[in-house]
């Protein structure tokens, strides 16, 4: 039987599309590796039976003749996030009235907690951006949620309040180095990297826990959509 993966309507980032961090860790765990890079080539589509191609240690994810994502294994990524804030400092970010994807599985305010990770943004200082995170007893312990973490919050670092136009997630390394407890009190944190150019952003991001214990970090690319 072929391989195949499917995204659930409630891991969506746009309305009719799978969230990019989400998508790249459920793609992720498909390898064997401790690190992987996911380069999304369309908006994944939601609740469809997406076919894997593996070739070699890499694969690929497919829908009909549509390339969607490729995959390839690292064993490391060479992102150094800079010292977590606390979590106190983390909370209170607040929901932004004109956001471009309201119901997204990681950062939509139109989400419930429960539901979804509602990871709402907030500037921290030095161009970083954080938000708290207390994942439930359903989220707690999942590596492709560590990874839906690892999103969002790198595009309020790259572009802030949204000037430069809408974003969405090209490619995604990531590695995961552990999973948070219930309700344990995680900090994530944005940050610009250097290098960008045209439409083409790139951040940083990390996930720690609330011993300070690294739980996560990434490199991304952001493309805007729309440029202004």
């Amino acid at each position: 039987m072929a391989e195949t993966i499917t995204i659930e309507r409630r891991y969506r980032g746009p309305e009719e599309s799978g969230n990019g961090g989400y998508t790249c860790g459920a793609v992720a765990a498909l390898l064997d590796a401790p690190a992987a890079e996911v380069t999304l080539r369309l908006p994944p589509p939601l609740e469809s039976r997406l076919r894997v191609e593996r070739d070699g240690d890499g694969l690929r994810v497919l829908d009909g003749d549509r390339l969607v994502a490729e995959a390839h294994p690292l064993d490391g990524i060479d992102v150094e996030p800079p010292a977590p804030v606390p979590f106190d400092e983390a909370e209170g970010g607040e929901a932004d009235p004109k956001h471009p994807f309201p119901s997204c599985f990681v950062c939509g305010p139109a989400r419930s907690p429960g539901d979804a990770l509602r990871l709402l943004p907030k500037a921290v200082g030095e161009g970083r951006v954080a938000a708290a995170w207390r994942p439930t007893k359903e989220q707690a312990g999942r590596r492709e949620l560590v990874w839906a973490a690892l999103d969002c919050l790198g595009a309020f670092a790259v572009d802030p309040g949204l000037e430069r136009g809408v974003s969405v997630l090209g490619r995604l390394a990531a590695q995961v180095l552990d999973t948070p407890r219930p309700d344990e009190r995680c900090v994530v944190l944005g940050w610009p990297l250097p290098g960008g150019e045209g439409r083409k952003l790139f951040a940083g991001t990390a996930v720690f826990g609330e011993d300070g214990r690294l739980l996560g970090k990434a490199r991304a690319t952001w493309i805007l959509l729309n440029p202004e």
